[in-house]
């Protein structure tokens, strides 16, 4: 599960102990705080995808396009499973859920059980 990625010339990541997104300009040297809502509930994974920042959260599927300062609902839909982790499939996202494995072609606005 990423719990780090590479935005542009940033790093962000999750802070498990925290439940908060951080960022960092220098490298992983130091880490600022960008995002502590608890409304998203506990963030668990990851994924810089065409141009958006997507977390899965206990809560369901969010997006970022400000780099993980705020995050709105991309799917939150309890039909899925909860969200566990995501990766980039080459022509779609695949996401674990704990109802299995699902695709989509859009961005995770919705998926297809694989």
């Amino acid at each position: 599960m990423p719990q780090i990625v590479n935005l542009g010339r940033e790093l962000v990541r999750i802070n498990v102990q925290k439940n908060s997104v951080e960022c960092s300009q220098n490298g992983g040297r130091s880490w600022v705080t960008r995002c502590s809502n608890s409304s998203y509930g506990t963030f668990r994974d990851l994924l810089e995808y065409d141009g958006e920042l997507l977390a899965c959260t206990s809560k369901g599927l969010y997006v970022s396009t400000n780099g993980g300062r705020s995050f709105a609902p991309r799917c939150t839909n309890s039909s899925y499973g909860e969200f566990l982790n995501l990766s980039d499939g080459g022509s779609g996202l695949l996401a674990n859920t704990t109802k299995g494995l699902y695709y989509s072609r859009n961005g995770g606005r919705s998926w297809v059980k694989r």
